[in-house]
């Protein structure tokens, strides 16, 4: 049987967004969540998720992007700071080391990985931070990285993601011996209009996902009001809590992996 990854993005954005996380990884459909440590509502968020300690792996969303009702720069200022050499790695690294803080505060312990909100993770100026830090800070075994180099190519938002960094990242965790999942999947143009028509996107992601495929989605319990996402969110959950999507797993012969046991290796 294929084990796939399936982790929710922006645990702590909003209380819809938690409850939703919530719901899925209680229902066993989620492997992992990944927490904007950022977020005002961090403290108590993270008290959501005790109970779920050992069976939803949790790791940290490095933010560059979401103000939180304040002001932030937006992705595309970003990438054109990242790819003019005006992200400075000491600056990332002051920045990540302040939301590992954050994050290992309220949570007790360090997170099981690290990714990217808008996948800030693997621009130039940030992938060099984060290998110094997961060296500095934690040594061997460090947490591990998402990687988004696709399960599959072609002419898409996928591709280009991996072309923005994901395979030079890829290539800086192998030399780094890092553990990271092997592909990726979950990227679309939040063009669903209804939970049926992202069920057909997860059907396509499932068909291609090789065993450690790590899908990324974005639930949430209710729509996020004022959230680009905030109405994809909703229809995402329900699809993932729905009776169709565990029809689709067993038809694919696929699992959700759950606890310490994912990623596999890819190195």
């Amino acid at each position: 049987m294929k084990q796939i990854i399936l982790c929710a993005d922006d645990f702590a954005l909003h209380p819809a967004v938690d409850a939703g996380v919530v719901a899925l990884a209680q229902a066993g459909r989620l492997s992992a969540t990944s927490c904007m440590s950022t977020a005002p509502r961090w403290p108590e968020a993270a008290a959501l998720l005790a109970p779920l300690r050992g069976v939803l792996q949790v790791g940290l969303h490095f933010n560059l992007t979401e103000g939180h009702s304040q002001y932030a720069p937006s992705l595309v200022q970003v990438l054109a700071q990242a790819y003019s050499g005006r992200l400075r790695p000491a600056v990332m690294v002051d920045a990540l080391a302040r939301q590992l803080d954050a994050f290992e505060q309220h949570w007790g312990s360090p997170p099981d990985f690290i990714d990217g909100h808008q996948h800030v993770h693997q621009l130039p100026g940030v992938r060099q931070a984060l290998l110094h830090v997961l060296r500095q800070r934690y040594g061997a075994p460090a947490p591990w990285v998402r990687s988004t180099v696709p399960a599959q190519l072609g002419a898409n938002k996928a591709t280009l993601l991996a072309l923005l960094g994901g395979w030079s990242l890829q290539r800086t965790l192998r030399r780094a011996d890092l553990r990271h999942n092997p592909n990726f999947a979950g990227v679309y143009g939040f063009d669903a209009s209804t939970a049926t028509a992202y069920g057909q996107h997860m059907a396509q992601w499932l068909a291609n996902a090789s065993d450690g495929t790590l899908i990324m989605c974005h639930p949430a319990h209710a729509p996020v009001v004022g959230d680009a996402i905030g109405a994809q969110r909703a229809l995402e959950y329900a699809y993932l809590a729905s009776p169709a999507f565990g029809d689709l797993l067993q038809r694919l012969n696929t699992r959700i992996a759950c606890g310490r046991s994912v990623p596999p290796e890819g190195k």
